[in-house]
């Protein structure tokens, strides 16, 4: 007998990375929108999959993708203005497919002691177009793989061990990702993580718990600073430059400083763009939006162009560091089809311009957004970079308490119109759209976003 645990039996499920399938607001969209063969499908999954609150149960089936639709088992298709940040250029784009294809009838895999020509020139192509300094790179097949390689890295090259990352963030799923990270549902009840990681307060003015009055002092980069006098042997800061999820965009300064620091203790700052590099911000990586290079960059999701699992660290050349070890051991570690797919992706992003498109139109739907908003108690905060968007709901009566019931309203009201997003932290709506996405069809998502937001701004106000 499995002995229960406390995040098994605790009567609120922990909504902080997304929206969890132990909601009463889940099972009755579920009772109105699944259909026969869609109820079999989910039998048949839950009975086979290992049980997590993010997954299976799952919501329903999906039978297809194209573009920036998902379509399920009963014909509904939804804009998907989540696609876990990996479908920067839509689903089965066809430059993507070619390449994937090509790639399997001449080299399918590549064992470990070779390489090919598709992983030298996607290493070649994103030492290129990297921030400043980074030269090397490492793949990995998942971004918490590469979180690990990239802290592997930073002891060996600082002959240190410790880390420090923000409170609530999340770096992957791994264990090692998870012991860095803050997110408590990745944390608790796993027993003892790696020794040595500590959690400083975000740049969040409104809880970063040094007083700022929802006006961001930096003070909280004192945090950071403490902790590296205090230990004096931290390896590296691992944190998003832009957070992905809560869409938290740091005052100006704040990496600067942050880098700074770093430089004074000789510690490495690690950035994890794995959500949001390759244009999704604005700008090619998000490094460049904030005006910092780091040590180290993660980058992954949107780089096997919605089809193929790859991830990537980007590293000084001083951090070649390790010829007698092996920091990044994976069997398809030079995948060609990955690498053929990222290739491929990258040539859409550069060629179209992506980030320069989505930099343009995140300008023009966050203003639209927050004229909305004006109107709307229920809503705290509209923030974005790029086709990064974040809308915070809270209760109108008190707006620094968060509406996490609020947003899973708006959430089911917009998936029955065929909309699909991300809910992070309980309470705020995260939209990341393809970059890609056809200008009409992103202000029809606009607009079933702010119908459901109406009809939830009046029962909340009921």
């Amino acid at each position: 007998m499995l002995r229960k645990t406390e995040t098994t039996t605790r009567s609120e499920p922990d909504r902080t990375e997304g929206d969890v399938n132990l909601s009463p607001r889940r099972d009755e969209w579920q009772r109105e929108h699944v259909g026969k063969d869609a109820r079999v499908m989910l039998g048949r999954d839950e009975a086979v999959f290992i049980r997590q609150s993010l997954s299976t149960p799952c919501l329903t089936s999906l039978r297809s993708a194209n573009g920036p639709y998902i379509n399920d088992d009963e014909g509904r298709r939804y804009l998907d203005f989540h696609g876990n940040s990996a479908h920067h250029i839509g689903y089965g784009h066809p430059r993507v497919i070619e390449a994937i294809v090509s790639q399997l009838t001449t080299l399918p895999f590549s064992p470990r002691r070779f390489t090919n020509e598709p992983a030298v020139m996607l290493a070649e192509r994103l030492v290129s177009i990297a921030p400043h300094g980074l030269r090397k790179a490492l793949f990995a097949p998942g971004g918490s793989a590469a979180i690990g390689i990239a802290l592997k890295l930073a002891r060996l090259a600082t002959g240190r061990y410790k880390t420090i990352a923000f409170r609530g963030s999340f770096h992957g799923a791994s264990l090692e990702a998870s012991a860095v990270g803050g997110e408590d549902l990745f944390r608790t009840g796993f027993g003892p993580l790696l020794p040595g990681c500590f959690h400083a307060a975000p740049p969040d003015a409104r809880r970063c718990g040094f007083g700022c009055d929802g006006v961001c002092a930096m003070r909280c980069v004192g945090g950071i600073e403490e902790i590296l006098e205090r230990e004096g042997d931290i390896a590296a800061v691992i944190a998003e430059p832009i957070r992905c999820t809560t869409v938290l965009i740091p005052p100006a300064g704040y990496w600067q400083r942050v880098r700074e620091a770093c430089d004074r203790h000789g510690s490495l700052l690690i950035f994890d763009e794995i959500p949001t590099a390759l244009g999704r911000t604005g700008d090619m990586f998000a490094s460049h939006s904030v005006g910092v290079a780091p040590d180290m960059l993660v980058l992954g999701k949107s780089l096997g162009g919605a089809a193929m699992p790859i991830a990537a660290v980007l590293a000084k050349e001083s951090l070649d560091c390790a010829p007698h070890k092996a920091v990044g051991h994976y069997t398809h570690e030079k995948s060609p089809v990955s690498a053929a797919a990222a290739l491929a992706t990258l040539d859409v992003i550069q060629e179209e311009n992506l980030p320069e498109r989505s930099r343009r139109l995140g300008a023009l739907v966050v203003e639209h957004l927050r004229s909305i908003a004006e109107s709307l108690p229920l809503v705290g905060d509209v923030r974005g970079r790029g086709l990064l968007i974040g809308i915070e709901l809270v209760m109108p009566d008190d707006p620094r308490s968060p509406n996490p019931h609020a947003a899973e309203s708006v959430l089911y009201g917009c998936l029955s119109d065929g909309l699909s997003f991300k809910i992070s932290a309980g309470n705020v709506i995260t939209l990341t759209p393809p970059l890609n996405i056809a200008e009409p069809l992103l202000w029809h998502a606009v607009e079933i976003l702010k119908k459901h937001l109406n009809a939830a701004g009046q029962r909340t106000c009921r």
